[in-house]
């Protein structure tokens, strides 16, 4: 699924952090585990293109999305990649039918508030979200929010999906009901996944190859 090796120095005033990140994996699903400052999120940004580190390369699902040696850097929007941001990161000021839209859209302009089509009727009946489908997001439960955000990631048809901290957000019950959600929507749909998490409870529920993060680096592995 994924060969990662990659080098970057991040700085902030007179601080400065170094990411060097090392791991290969054709596991199904991929736990990235450590603790807050660790790095994780920083190496998530890189896989979808969000940051660029100063060397290295990425491989995912058979495609060089970056090279540093070769010039090689995709574009976010041609790596074919669904991202759950932490906070989800919905437009607040768009209804669940437009956030879920604009994973098919490729330019700045925001879907129409009745936009409607066969794949977004799939993603609202899939997750539930057909009684909800003109409220905006201060409207939603936490749970409903994350059912929008990764319909919207999952529409385009991803190649991977990357998941960075999906449960941080909710409270404990609802973090064990939607594990479940998670764990049953990615075997149904069969894609690979690349999550993050600081909880130890996520890479129980969801390793099946599980990686230790610490300091910028990958220090641990487990099958």
């Amino acid at each position: 699924m994924i060969r990662l090796d990659i080098d970057t120095t991040l700085r902030a005033g007179a601080r400065a952090f170094r990411l060097n990140a090392r791991f290969a994996s054709n596991s199904q699903r991929i736990v990235i585990y450590g603790a807050s400052g660790a790095g994780k999120s920083q190496m998530l940004k890189a896989v979808a293109g969000l940051a660029r580190p100063d060397a290295g390369y990425i491989e995912l699902a058979g495609r060089v999305l970056f090279d540093s040696v070769n010039g090689i850097d995709v574009s976010p929007q041609r790596r074919n990649v669904g991202y759950l941001f932490q906070d989800y990161a919905l437009f607040p000021h768009l209804n669940v039918r437009q956030n879920i839209a604009f994973g098919l859209r490729r330019g700045l302009f925001n879907p129409p508030r009745k936009v409607d089509g066969e794949a977004i009727a799939y993603w609202l009946d899939a997750f539930g979200l057909e009684a909800v489908a003109r409220q905006v997001p201060d409207q939603l439960s936490g749970g409903q929010r994350q059912r929008v955000a990764l319909a919207r990631a999952l529409i385009a048809e991803p190649a991977a999906l990357l998941l960075d901290e999906p449960f941080a957000a909710l409270d404990p019950a609802l973090r064990v009901r939607m594990r479940a959600e998670l764990d049953a929507l990615q075997r149904r749909l069969d894609i690979p996944m690349l999550m993050i998490t600081h909880d130890p409870e996520d890479a129980v529920a969801f390793g099946g190859h599980v990686l230790t993060m610490a300091d910028g680096a990958i220090v641990e592995e487990a099958p």
